[in-house]
Formats: C-alpha cells, sequence, structure tokens
C-alpha cells in the first residue's frame, strides 16, 4: 500500500510540475512551443533549459526519475 501510495504522489508530482513548466514555456517562449510541450512531455524540459530555465526543468527531471523508480517498486 505504501508503494502505491508513493506512486500516486509521485505522478502528482509530476504533473504539476510540468504543468507549470509548460506554461512558462509558453509565457517566455511562443504559445505554439508550451502547447507542444504540454503535448509531448520531453520536450518540456528541453524547451525550458533552451529558454534559460534551469530549476523547472532540473525538478521535472528529478520527479520523471522519480515516478519511474516507484513505478517500477509498485510493479515488483
Amino acid at each position: 500500500m505504501v508503494g502505491f501510495g508513493l506512486l500516486v504522489f509521485a505522478f502528482a508530482t509530476l504533473i504539476t510540475i510540468h504543468v507549470a513548466l509548460a506554461y512558462r514555456v509558453g509565457r517566455l517562449g511562443s504559445r505554439w512551443r508550451g502547447l507542444l510541450a504540454l503535448l509531448v512531455p520531453p520536450v518540456a524540459p528541453l524547451a525550458g533549459f533552451l529558454l534559460g530555465l534551469r530549476l523547472l526543468p532540473s525538478l521535472w527531471t528529478a520527479s520523471a526519475v522519480g515516478y519511474l523508480i516507484a513505478l517500477a517498486r509498485a510493479l515488483s
């Protein structure tokens, strides 16, 4: 049960950071880049780094790794 709770927490964190990052990319870059970052998840941290953002893309990457670890633990 703890594994499932950790999985839900990791997924919610990833989604929250993803939406925040896509919003920032849309505000700092162009709107189509923000929409692309929202719809194609791996584009979000790349677009953020290209726009000079450092914190949100780093948090996105860390939360994606955390989610994958939680998913692997929940499935095993």
